[in-house]
């Protein structure tokens, strides 16, 4: 008996158009299912089923073991198309067993943990079923004037209120078998897998995007539980600060484009007591005066070991690695972006980079104001 993950995406999508890869709180909005689901110890294999070579560059670029890409019919990737459709569609196409398991997962719901699959399947041993809810303390009327949930003679206080069940799309689990022969994600006798209240939100227009992604900052990114306590910001100088472009003048002099957004990012951070600084492979004089200009605290320059810098940084210091941010594009910012306390790197780092487990994947490019969006998505609560 294997366990399958199923995510069916797709590129039509009219409310927030691509909306399954647009960046949501520093990834695209599919990685954090993916994220979780690789995690998750009882998933054998996890299947994106899409019409969007778009989408499949992009899921395949995070480099998951267990996902797999299915590509699916347009027939079955129209505004009409239900997910049934796709679900059947695939099962009758691959080589699974009546017994194995399948799990329908909804890239709108990124909330779901490895913890909240698993203890899914453990409710499928009792259960013919299981279907993801999370319990509301809201009272639910009829258009006809009745009451769906309470006695309105006996209104209860909110926290005496056991509340009410609500799907929240995060995800649903059948075996094979029972899907082939009823037509459905789910069957029989059907189990509810508890998770938290704030997970009823679903992504399905523009305001449910602004809604979700205040909840998740708060309740599911750790580096933003983490920004406490960074006491320093480094910054890469290269693809960060500039656009990674070098120029010559016509004498042959060498510039750079900086963007004064970041500028003005770093002296947000010193406002709040936050040192800042640069650490860079290169040792240009350019570089040196830009740092001066903007009065950071440190500037490093011609580092070919930016983790051990900033671990003897430390030491002298009485800091640990976890009180440290770093923002990084290239590979030579591998190491230090992989031990630091808040990881970060612009929309255009190279792969290996944006693989780093937790590290925050920007939406700028390196010199578009990189570290203010930083500074704003992690240190502006």
């Amino acid at each position: 008996m294997s366990v399958i993950a199923f995510i069916p995406v797709r590129s039509g999508s009219k409310s927030i158009p691509l909306k399954n890869i647009k960046n949501f709180c520093g990834k695209p909005l599919i990685y954090w299912n993916l994220y979780e689901l690789e995690k998750c110890k009882r998933v054998d294999k996890i299947v994106v089923a899409t019409d969007s070579s778009e989408i499949l560059s992009t899921v395949m670029a995070f480099g998951f073991k267990k996902v797999d890409i299915y590509k699916r019919s347009d027939e079955n990737a129209q505004d009409h198309s239900t997910s049934e459709s796709i679900m059947l569609e695939y099962i009758n196409y691959s080589d699974l067993s009546y017994t194995d398991i399948f799990m329908l997962v909804q890239v709108t719901s990124p909330f779901t943990r490895a913890e909240d699959f698993a203890s899914g399947l453990d409710l499928m041993s009792s259960h013919d079923s299981v279907l993801a809810c999370a319990k509301i303390k809201r009272f639910i009327w009829s258009s006809d004037g009745v009451p769906l949930n309470y006695d309105y003679n006996n209104r209860p206080r909110r926290q005496d209120y056991e509340g009410t069940f609500m799907e929240n799309g995060a995800f649903c689990i059948s075996l094979v078998g029972d899907i082939l022969k009823f037509n459905n994600r789910i069957s029989g006798n059907i189990g509810i897998c508890e998770m938290p209240e704030y997970t009823y939100v679903e992504i399905d227009e523009e305001d449910d995007w602004i809604i979700a992604e205040k909840l998740f900052l708060k309740y599911r990114v750790k580096n933003l539980k983490n920004s406490d306590k960074i006491k320093v910001v480094f910054s890469d100088v290269d693809g960060v600060l500039t656009d990674a472009g070098m120029y010559y003048s016509e004498v042959g002099d060498e510039l750079k484009k900086f963007s004064t957004y970041d500028g003005m990012a770093f002296k947000i951070l010193q406002k709040q007591g936050i040192k800042v600084g640069i650490i860079t492979t290169e040792d240009r004089q350019l570089n040196r005066a830009r740092a001066k200009k903007l009065g950071l605290d440190f500037d490093f320059h011609g580092v070919d070991d930016k983790l051990n810098l900033v671990k003897d940084f430390c030491k002298k210091r009485n800091l640990s690695l976890n009180e440290v941010a770093y923002v990084g594009d290239d590979i030579n910012c591998y190491e230090l972006l992989s031990h630091v306390g808040i990881a970060a790197c612009p929309n255009n780092a190279v792969t290996k980079i944006k693989s780093i487990t937790d590290i925050i994947l920007l939406t700028r490019n390196g010199g578009e104001g990189v570290i203010r969006e930083f500074v704003d998505l992690i240190f502006q609560k």
